[in-house]
C-alpha cells in the first residue's frame, strides 16, 4: 500500500497537477484535501490542455476513485460547470465523489470577499474575491453550511435564512452593500442539491475502507506551502493548510498511514498578488522568466511575478512537510537564459541567515546570496534519464538537492505529462 502526498513548495503554480495526473496511474484513490477553486491545476496530455479548480487532477483516469474532501469548500455551481466541461471533452465524471462533511460556498461569501477586499483598499491581500476567506470563517464561527445540509431540504433553508439575517446586516450596514434574498439562494441551490446528491458521500468512511485493503491513494495538494494560513507569508495566504498536514485534517485520514511526500517546485520562483519576494527579479530577466514559462494564472490569468529559485524556501518547505522527494518542473525553461542564479541563503542586517522569516518586515529586508550557474541552451524535452542531461543541468539539479537536503524524484523537462524524468 501506498499512500502518497502532492504539495507545492513555494507560492502555488508549480506544476503540481502533471505529477499528480502522472502519479495516479499508480493510484487507486486521489483526493483534494484542502482549498476551493482559487486553485488552477493545469494538466496537458497528448496535445491536449485541462484546466482544474475544483475536481481532482486524476479525474482523466477514469478507473480511479476522485474524492473531492471535507477540507475543500465548494462552491456549486463551479463544481457543476467543471463537471460539464469535462464531460463535452468525453470525460466522465461518474468516478466522482464529495465529502458529506465539505462546507458550501454561498453567494454571499462571494460578495463579502469582494467587499472586503475593497474596503481594505491599497492594502489588499490579493484575493481572488471567489468566497474562499468568507466560507472557511463561517466554518470556524459554526455557522457554515455543509454538503449534509444541502441535501437535507429543510435543514439548508433554516441556515440560509439564519445566516443571512447577519450577512446582510454586515453587508448593507458595514460595506454599504445591498443585502441577498433569502428565497432565491434557496431555489438555485435545491437545483444544485439535485445534481449533486449521487456524488455526496461520508469519504472518511471510504478512505478507512481503502486502508484496510491495501488501496494506493494519492492526495492532491493546492496553492503551496508559502500560502498556508499558518506557515505562508500571512496574511498574504490562502485560508487553509495547504501543507502535507492538511491533509489529516481535510480528508480524516490519520498521519501514521502517510508514507511518501512529493514536494513540488519549478527551477524558478513565481508568485501572485502582494508580499515579500526576495529573489523577485522585476526586470527584463522576470520578463524573460514569465514568457519562457508562460506565468500567468489558471484561475486569473494574472501575470506571475517571476526570480530565481530559493533553496531558503524549499528547505524550509521541506521540513513543514516532511517531504521524502522532490519534483521539479521547467529544468528546460531556466536552461534558456544566458546565466542563472540560485539563491543559497539570505544577507540580513549583515548576517548571512538561511531560515525563513515569519515576519514580513524582516523577510523585506532579506537580500539574497546568490551561486551563479551556467545554461544549457538546448532541448531536452525528449530526455529520459538523468545522465542524458547536459552536464550544466545536472550540475544544478544536484546542487539544489545537497542545498535542500532531499533527493530529487521527478524532473520535467517539457510542459506534457510524458516530459518527465523519473531519478
Amino acid at each position: 500500500m501506498a499512500v502518497r502526498v502532492v504539495v507545492g513548495t513555494q507560492w502555488g503554480d508549480e506544476g503540481k497537477g502533471k505529477y499528480i495526473d502522472m502519479l495516479a496511474e499508480q493510484s487507486d484513490i486521489i483526493v483534494r484535501f484542502s482549498g476551493g477553486n482559487n486553485a488552477g491545476h493545469t494538466i496537458v496530455t497528448n496535445g491536449a490542455n485541462y484546466a482544474l479548480h475544483l475536481i481532482p487532477s486524476g479525474i482523466l483516469h477514469t478507473s480511479k476513485t476522485c474524492i473531492i474532501g471535507n477540507g475543500v469548500v465548494v462552491d456549486p455551481a463551479v463544481l457543476l460547470k467543471e463537471m460539464k466541461d469535462l464531460n463535452e471533452r468525453g470525460v466522465t465524471t461518474d468516478h466522482l465523489l464529495i465529502s458529506d462533511r465539505a462546507h458550501l460556498i454561498m453567494p454571499y461569501h462571494i460578495g463579502l470577499d469582494e467587499l472586503q477586499e475593497n474596503f481594505r483598499g491599497s492594502e489588499s491581500i490579493g484575493t481572488t474575491k471567489r468566497g474562499i476567506g468568507p466560507c472557511y470563517a463561517d466554518k470556524i464561527e459554526r455557522s457554515g453550511i455543509r454538503m449534509c445540509d444541502l441535501i437535507d431540504k429543510e435543514e439548508f433553508i433554516k441556515k440560509v435564512k439564519a445566516n443571512l439575517e447577519l450577512k446582510n446586516l454586515i453587508i448593507e450596514r458595514v460595506y454599504g452593500g445591498k443585502p441577498y434574498e433569502a428565497d432565491a439562494i434557496i431555489q438555485e441551490y435545491l437545483v444544485y442539491a439535485e445534481q449533486l446528491k449521487k456524488y455526496i458521500t461520508d469519504t472518511t468512511k471510504i478512505l478507512a475502507e481503502a486502508v484496510d485493503n491495501g488501496k494506493n491513494i494519492l492526495f492532491e495538494g493546492a496553492q503551496a506551502n508559502f500560502l498556508d494560513i499558518d506557515f505562508g507569508t500571512y496574511p498574504y495566504v490562502t485560508s487553509s493548510n495547504p501543507i502535507a498536514g492538511g491533509v489529516c485534517t481535510g480528508s480524516g485520514l490519520g498521519p501514521v498511514y502517510i508514507n511518501e511526500v512529493y514536494g513540488v517546485l519549478k527551477a524558478y520562483t513565481s508568485r501572485v498578488g502582494a508580499g515579500p519576494f526576495p529573489t523577485e527579479q522585476n526586470n527584463e530577466v522576470g520578463d524573460t522568466i514569465r514568457e519562457l514559462g508562460w506565468e500567468y494564472g489558471t484561475t486569473t490569468g494574472r501575470p506571475r511575478r517571476c526570480g530565481w529559485l530559493d533553496t531558503v524556501m524549499i528547505k524550509y518547505a521541506a521540513k513543514i512537510n516532511g517531504l521524502t522527494a522532490l519534483a521539479i518542473n521547467h529544468v528546460d525553461t531556466i536552461g534558456k537564459l544566458k546565466e542563472i542564479k540560485l539563491c543559497t541563503g539570505y544577507r540580513y542586517n549583515g548576517q548571512i541567515i538561511n531560515y525563513f522569516p515569519a515576519s514580513l518586515n524582516e523577510l523585506a529586508k532579506c537580500e539574497p546570496v546568490y551561486e551563479v550557474f551556467e545554461p544549457w541552451n538546448e532541448d531536452i524535452s525528449n530526455v529520459k534519464s538523468f545522465d542524458k542531461l547536459p552536464a550544466n543541468a545536472q550540475k544544478y539539479l544536484k546542487r539544489i538537492e545537497e542545498l535542500v537536503g532531499v533527493k530529487i524524484g521527478l524532473i520535467g523537462v517539457g510542459k506534457d505529462r510524458e516530459h518527465v524524468i523519473v531519478k
